[in-house]
C-alpha cells in the first residue's frame, strides 16, 4: 500500500483543487494520486506603473506582441488601484488582500501626532535597548531591530502554511522581509547602508562656498593639487561611538595629466576609470570598532576630468554577501544570489532619480545606470525561472515606474518641462521600457509550460505631473492653518513657523490631510466628535471645488473622507482626508515637508514629471493573464484572493478580494 505523508497529500490535493479552479478535470484528486502529474505553477510579473492606456496604444501599433499573445490566451482588464495610488499602499493591498484600514499603510509618510513630524510609514528602526559605555564607545547589550510596519499576513506566508513554495523577488513594501521560510528578497523601502532612501556622493573641483547637501545626495568640493585629489567617502553613522560620527574611508584620486583617465584608490583596492566609464561594483568596508566593520557596495562613474573634475558615487548599497540589515528570507538567500551573480543592487529603488533631478547625471547617464539595473534583474529572472518547478514565482520590475516618473516631460509636448532637443534623443524612453517589459513577458511565456498560469500586473497607471498644488499653502490661505510670523511664511520647514494654538488642519505626506484634533495631536484645538467631523466634511467639500486660475481646471478630482473610504482596525494611522488629485496635478514638493510656498499653484519644471498621486479611478493598473478573467472591474486585492484560489487555499477572514478566474 502506498503511504502518503501529510505534505504529499496536501501537494496532490491542492494541485487537484487548483485544476478545478482553472477548469480542470472533475476528479483530479484520484488522478493525482494515481500517477505523476506536473504541478501547477503561478508566475506573476509585477511591472510597476504600467498604464493600460499606453499599453493599449502600443499593442495596437504592434509594438507589444507578447502582451497581445497573452491576452489572446486569456484576457486583459484595467486593475483598480489603491487609495491613494502610491506604490507602498498599492503593493500592500496586493500583499495582504486587504485595504489600508487593515494593513495600516496609508502613504509613503505618516505623521507622529506628538511632534507633527513626518515619519516613514512602512518600517521602523530602533536602536539597542540596553548599552554599556566604555570610554568613547557605546556597546549594545541587547540589539536594536528593524520592524516592518505592515499589518496582516502576506499571501506567501499563507501559502507557506499549506506547504506551497513561493519565491518573491523584490516585492515593494516588504522591508525588512516579513518572517517566512519562503525565498524573498526585499524591494522598495530597502535603504542604503546609511539607512536612507539613497544618498549619492559627488566630487567636483567646481568652486562652491561650502559642501552642499541636496535632496538625495552630497556634493563635495575637492582640490586638484598636482595630479592628486584627496577626499573622504562617508558611510553609516557609527552608533558604537558616543558622539555618533559618520564612519568614513579615504578616497584618493590620481588624474592622468594628458589622457582622460584617473586612478581611484581606496584603502584596500585601486582601479582605473576612463572618462564616462562606470566602475562596476566595488566593496567598501567602514571600521566601527576594532571588532566590527560595516560592508557596503557602490559604483563609481567618472563623469569628467577637464575642465572640471566630476566623480559620481552611487548610494552605498547593503552588501548582499555581508548584509548589515536584513534583506532576504532565509538570510542565506541573498548570499546565494551573490555567490552566483556577484554584488547586486539591494537598495529598494536603485535608479538614482535624485542625481538626474539635480543635474548630477544627465538623461543618458541615468539610462545607462537603469539599463544595468534592468540587465541585472533579467539575469535573476532567468535564474529563478530555470529552477521554477512548483508553487509561485513573483518577479518585480522597477524601471517601468522610474522611467515614467523621469521622462514623461519628453513624452508629453504640453508639459512645462518639455525640451524638443532632449525629446529628439529620449522622447521614446517610456515606449522603450514598455517594449522591454514585453520582452520579459515573452521570455516568461517561452519558458513556461501548459501548467503555468502567467499573470502580468501593475499597481497603478501613470498621469502627467504638469502643475503643483501646495496643500499647506491652500490651508493657510483659507484660514485653516496659522503662522506665528506670516511675513516669514516661505522660511523653514517641518512647520517650524506654525502657530498650533490657532491651527485647525495641516497636510503631511503626498495625499494626506489631518485635523489638529484635541487629545490626539500634541497641541490639538479641534474637539473630537461633531466639531472634527464637520470640519473634515467642510474642507473636503472645498477641496473638491478648487480651480487652478491658470488652466481653469479642478485640481482635485475627489477629496476622500478616510472614515468613509476605509474599513478595518487601523484607521488611527489614516489621514482624515485623502486628496485624490486630478489629471495633470500633484501635491507640491514643499507641502509634504511642512513648507509654505508663495503660490498655491506652480508649474512643475522638475525632471520628475510623471506621477500617480491622483484619484484611483483615473489611473488604474493592468491585469493580463493566460486564463479567462471573469471579473469586470478587478482590484489589487482580488489578485491576492486569486492566488489562494489557484492553489486551493482557504482565504483568511480579513481578506476582502474575490478570485478573478
Amino acid at each position: 500500500m502506498t503511504i502518503f505523508r501529510r505534505r504529499d497529500f496536501l501537494k496532490y490535493a491542492l494541485a487537484a483543487s487548483a485544476a478545478v479552479a482553472v477548469g480542470g478535470s472533475s476528479s483530479p484528486v484520484i488522478r493525482a494520486l494515481g500517477r505523476k502529474e506536473t504541478p501547477l505553477k503561478l508566475l506573476i510579473l509585477g511591472f510597476d506603473g504600467l498604464d493600460p492606456r499606453l499599453l493599449g496604444r502600443w499593442m495596437e501599433e504592434g509594438k507589444l506582441p507578447a502582451f497581445r499573445r497573452l491576452i489572446g490566451q486569456g484576457g486583459f482588464r484595467p486593475l483598480r488601484t489603491s487609495l491613494p495610488p502610491q506604490s507602498p499602499v498599492a503593493w500592500s493591498n496586493f500583499i495582504t488582500g486587504t485595504d489600508p484600514g487593515d494593513h495600516g499603510i496609508f502613504d509613503f509618510m505618516h505623521r507622529d501626532p506628538r511632534t507633527y513630524i513626518p515619519v516613514f510609514s512602512a518600517s521602523l528602526a530602533t536602536e539597542a535597548r540596553a548599552t554599556v559605555k566604555l570610554g568613547k564607545m557605546v556597546l549594545p547589550l541587547r540589539g536594536g531591530e528593524v520592524k516592518n510596519l505592515l499589518r496582516g499576513k502576506a499571501f506567501w506566508q499563507v501559502l507557506e502554511e499549506y506547504d506551497i513554495p513561493a519565491t518573491v523577488f523584490k516585492m515593494p513594501a516588504n522591508y525588512p522581509p516579513l518572517p517566512t521560510r519562503q525565498k524573498t528578497l526585499s524591494g522598495m523601502g530597502t535603504p542604503d547602508i546609511k539607512g536612507s532612501y539613497g544618498i549619492f556622493n559627488f566630487y567636483t573641483t567646481r568652486p562652491m562656498t561650502i559642501n552642499q547637501t541636496i535632496g538625495g545626495g552630497r556634493i563635495h568640493q575637492v582640490y586638484l593639487i598636482g595630479n592628486r585629489i584627496e577626499a573622504r567617502l562617508p558611510g553609516p553613522v557609527n552608533t558604537f561611538r558616543k558622539d555618533r560620527p559618520e564612519a568614513e574611508i579615504d578616497l584618493k584620486i590620481f588624474v592622468d595629466p594628458v589622457h582622460p583617465v584617473a586612478k581611484i584608490v581606496l584603502p584596500d583596492q585601486e582601479f582605473l576609470l576612463k572618462e564616462r566609464e562606470w566602475s562596476g561594483w566595488k566593496r567598501v568596508h567602514f571600521d566601527l570598532i576594532p571588532t566590527q566593520k560595516a560592508s557596503g557596495i557602490c559604483m563609481f562613474y567618472l563623469k569628467e576630468i577637464r575642465p572640471e573634475f566630476k566623480l559620481y558615487v552611487t548610494p552605498i548599497n547593503i552588501d548582499p554577501a555581508e548584509p548589515v540589515l536584513p534583506i532576504s528570507t532565509p538570510p542565506g538567500y541573498a548570499r546565494e544570489l551573490e555567490r552566483v551573480f556577484g554584488p547586486f543592487f539591494t537598495k529598494g529603488l536603485p535608479a538614482d532619480t535624485s542625481a538626474l533631478d539635480h543635474d548630477i547625471l544627465d538623461e543618458g547617464e541615468f539610462l545607462e545606470m537603469d539599463d544595468m539595473i534592468l540587465e541585472e534583474r533579467e539575469k535573476f529572472f532567468d535564474f529563478e525561472l530555470a529552477r521554477f518547478d512548483s508553487g509561485l514565482l513573483f518577479y518585480y520590475v522597477s524601471s517601468t515606474d522610474q522611467r515614467q516618473h523621469m521622462f514623461w516631460r519628453l513624452h508629453d509636448e504640453t508639459h512645462p518641462g518639455f525640451d524638443p532637443q532632449l525629446a529628439s534623443l529620449y522622447g521614446r524612453t517610456i515606449e522603450n521600457i514598455y517594449i522591454a517589459a514585453d520582452r520579459i513577458l515573452d521570455r516568461a511565456m517561452q519558458k513556461s509550460d501548459k501548467n503555468t498560469i502567467i499573470l502580468a500586473m501593475s499597481d497603478h497607471g501613470f498621469n502627467p505631473f504638469r502643475r503643483t498644488f501646495n496643500l499647506n499653502t491652500w490651508l493657510l490661505e483659507n484660514g485653516y492653518h496659522r503662522l506665528r510670523n506670516p511675513f516669514r511664511r516661505e522660511e523653514g520647514e517641518l512647520f517650524a513657523n506654525t502657530d498650533w494654538s490657532r491651527t485647525k488642519a495641516y497636510a503631511i505626506g503626498l495625499n494626506g490631510l489631518y485635523i489638529n484634533q484635541r487629545g490626539r495631536e500634541a497641541e490639538g484645538i479641534v474637539d473630537p466628535g461633531a466639531e472634527s467631523k464637520n470640519l473634515i466634511h467642510e474642507i473636503a467639500a472645498k477641496l473638491d471645488q478648487v480651480v487652478d486660475p491658470l488652466t481653469g481646471q479642478r485640481a482635485v478630482r475627489r477629496a476622500f473622507v478616510a472614515a468613509e473610504a476605509y474599513r478595518g482596525p487601523h484607521l488611527e494611522n489614516a489621514p482624515d482626508i485623502v486628496v485624490g488629485f486630478n489629471e495633470g496635478y500633484r501635491v507640491s514638493w514643499e507641502s509634504p515637508l511642512g513648507r509654505f510656498s508663495r503660490n498655491v499653484f506652480d508649474d512643475n519644471g522638475e525632471k520628475w514629471s510623471g506621477d500617480h498621486m491622483g484619484a484611483p479611478e483615473i489611473m488604474p493598473g493592468i491585469l493580463v493573464a493566460n486564463r479567462k478573467i471573469v471579473t469586470e472591474f478587478p482590484a489589487l486585492y482580488d489578485i491576492t484572493a486569486t492566488i489562494l484560489k489557484v492553489f486551493g487555499v482557504p482565504k483568511p477572514e480579513e481578506m476582502i478580494g474575490e478570485p478573478v478566474f
